[in-house]
């Protein structure tokens, strides 16, 4: 089984990613660590295209189960339509830019506010990088089955949700 869950930055889809794979044994990848180089401070460099693409698919070969978390739009077909399902998950502007916040505080010691001016409009879409429509397009040319949820929902819910059309 392999699980992709999506959505824009702060959305739930790490926090989500990882109870799924502590709640069955599976192998958990997050698409920022292929995505950006390792830079202090972080997220400054981008990988080579090529280069992530690559290493993330040596590391889905190696294993039978896993959830991948993030934004994997135009990495490669080969990736793009690895997944036995995705998740797509849809939250409210001003709770993901609020969540996104409080996360970079607790990481970093501050915010970026190009960065959360970038998260913020994801609706409208942004010059560069996710927006609601660019997701909207990608998922609907995918041929595995896409579990949206939208809202507030709790964790234990969307759990719930993803582990009922995945048995």
């Amino acid at each position: 089984m392999r699980l992709l869950i999506t959505g824009a930055a702060g959305s739930g889809t790490t926090t989500l990613g990882k109870a799924i794979v502590a709640k069955n044994g599976w192998n958990f990848f997050d698409a920022d660590e292929y995505y950006w180089l390792p830079t202090n401070p972080p997220y400054q460099e981008k990988r080579d295209q090529h280069k992530r693409l690559e290493m993330i698919l040596n590391d889905l070969h190696n294993c039978t189960h896993a959830v991948v978390s993030g934004s994997i739009m135009d990495w490669g077909l080969e990736l793009e339509d690895a997944f036995n399902v995705i998740v797509f998950l849809y939250l409210d502007t001003n709770i993901r830019v609020e969540r996104v916040k409080r996360r970079e505080l607790d990481l970093f010691g501050s915010v970026d506010p190009k960065f959360i001016q970038w998260v913020s409009e994801y609706d409208t879409g942004p010059s560069e990088g996710r927006s609601l429509a660019k997701h909207n397009d990608w998922l609907s040319h995918r041929d595995c089955e896409v579990i949206t949820i939208k809202g507030d929902v709790t964790l234990d819910k969307k759990i719930e949700i993803v582990s009922d059309q995945i048995n």
